[in-house]
């Protein structure tokens, strides 16, 4: 990577808060349908299925441009990128609640997806350049963990709170201004920065992985409908076609956007399988908490969203401690370890009776915040760690796009499970689906955290041989 920007420490702190902010917008833009689903539903005209397009679209437009978004930082300007990114936001936003109309609104989501991919690649990229390895950087990587646990905290409460004092438009209302004010302020404040060895942009494989990650997610989208409709065998087959291409196109390029051969790096292993994990666990149960707490237990849209605020809050305070962990516990150890701790607290969520109330489901949230803030504070840092010099925004596309994937296999299998008909109430069988998702997320991020310190474990034993290498070399000479 380009060599961190010699600035004074003041601009440093205004790149990592620009940075920090956009992440955050992006994550409530994200989360903000969640609490609003029924009423944002019923004003557009949407059914079952629109309705799971409102909560999905947004992540069909993340995880397609992710991966380009973070090369297009990199070799074309850092800051344009999250500039743009912030802009594209705001007109998406503002798309969505001026028509009517429900596919208005599901493309004016996809289109603030890709708004915020470009916002989320280009901000850990900056982070990236701004601070060096080490406590600097962890620190800072720590605020942008930090970030993400805010936005989604934030997102569904404010959304639930301008619903309740006006109107569900409200929420994109304020997203839009913030990302525009935020957007004057990046183009001021943050240095503008690219790698020293641009490659160019591949758009074959651009426009392929896009194609495949879009047709992918919406397939399981559709899937929950019925797996056997034959949109949904056209869109898997698709996807499987296109990202086959992909690879093949990325192994021939002179400019590939993904070094393929990072597939084989067990720390680079470790870090997408991190992001998928807890994409694939927490974040996929806590999507579909707010809709079970409203529909089995009679929980309002403002009380959902402040219980799950005390996952994402707890998030928050973590990420921002996890700098205190000491330096001899690495941050793959922590990613590993943290993805245990959720499993923990998901785990915890089990048990779930048709009379619980809200302080049934503390205990298991807290636990799994604590964790889920562990692992978000060391996501990014591992992303840009275990890519070559100067494509940290590759790292983050790469890592982020793990995540969101992630999230919606995670959410598709959540939705399956919890919505299956059984032979009780309609109720008890949404208890009874609650809690076997909760143990399946739980599987997953107790998977997902022994794999990942496997691979940890290789990736150290391979940093010590090579470094031993040599010096068995010339023992050999003597």
């Amino acid at each position: 990577m380009t060599a961190p920007i010699p600035t004074d420490a003041g601009s440093s702190r205004r790149s990592l808060v620009v940075s920090a902010l956009g992440t955050l917008l992006v994550l409530v833009a994200f989360t903000a349908p969640l609490s609003t689903l029924n009423v944002t539903a019923a004003s557009l005209g949407a059914d079952v299925s629109g309705k799971t397009w409102i909560l999905s679209s947004m992540s069909i437009g993340l995880a397609a441009a992710l991966l380009s978004a973070g090369t297009i930082a990199d070799d074309f300007g850092r800051r344009r990128t999250l500039t743009l990114g912030l802009v594209l936001m705001a007109v998406g936003s503002v798309v969505g609640v001026l028509v009517p109309d429900v596919l208005v609104f599901v493309l004016a989501r996809v289109v603030v997806g890709v708004g915020g991919a470009a916002v989320i690649a280009s901000s850990l990229g900056i982070i990236a350049h701004t601070f060096a390895p080490g406590p600097a950087r962890a620190a800072a990587s720590g605020v942008w963990g930090a970030s993400v646990g805010a936005g989604i905290a934030i997102g569904p409460l404010l959304s639930a709170l301008l619903e309740k004092a006006h109107s569900w438009h409200d929420a994109y209302w304020v997203l839009a201004a913030a990302a525009l004010i935020l957007a004057g302020v990046a183009e001021r404040v943050v240095p503008e920065s690219r790698s020293d060895t641009p490659r160019g942009l591949d758009l074959p494989g651009a426009l392929l992985f896009a194609g495949g990650i879009a047709t992918l997610l919406a397939g399981l989208v559709e899937g929950r409908q019925g797996w056997g409709q034959p949109v949904v065998i056209v869109l898997f087959v698709a996807s499987a076609v296109l990202l086959t291409l992909f690879v093949i196109v990325e192994h021939r390029s002179a400019t590939s956007m993904l070094d393929l051969s990072l597939l084989r790096s067990p720390a680079f292993g470790a870090a997408t399988l991190a992001a998928v994990a807890i994409g694939a666990g927490a974040i996929a149960l806590m999507s579909y908490m707010s809709g079970f707490l409203g529909a089995a237990l009679g929980v309002s849209a403002l009380g959902a969203a402040l219980l799950l605020f005390a996952w994402s809050g707890t998030s928050v305070v973590a990420a921002l401690l996890a700098r205190r962990i000491p330096a001899r516990i690495s941050g793959r150890v922590q990613l590993g370890v943290g993805l245990l701790g959720v499993a923990i607290g998901l785990a915890g969520l089990t048990g779930i009776g048709e009379g619980s109330g809200w302080p049934r489901f503390l205990p298991g949230l807290l636990f799994a915040g604590i964790a889920t803030g562990v692992v978000n504070a060391n996501l990014g840092k591992e992303a840009v760690a275990s890519v070559p010099a100067g494509r940290g925004g590759m790292g983050s596309g790469a890592n982020n796009t793990a995540r969101y994937v992630g999230s919606a296999i995670g959410v598709t299998i959540v939705s399956v499970i919890a919505t299956h008909p059984g032979p009780g109430s309609v109720t008890a069988d949404l208890v009874h689906g609650w809690n076997t998702a909760s143990v399946v997320t739980a599987v997953i991020s107790a998977v997902g955290g022994l794999v990942v310190l496997c691979l940890h474990v290789r990736a150290t034993k391979l940093s010590t041989n090579a470094l031993a290498g040599p010096t068995v070399q010339v023992a050999d000479k003597l």
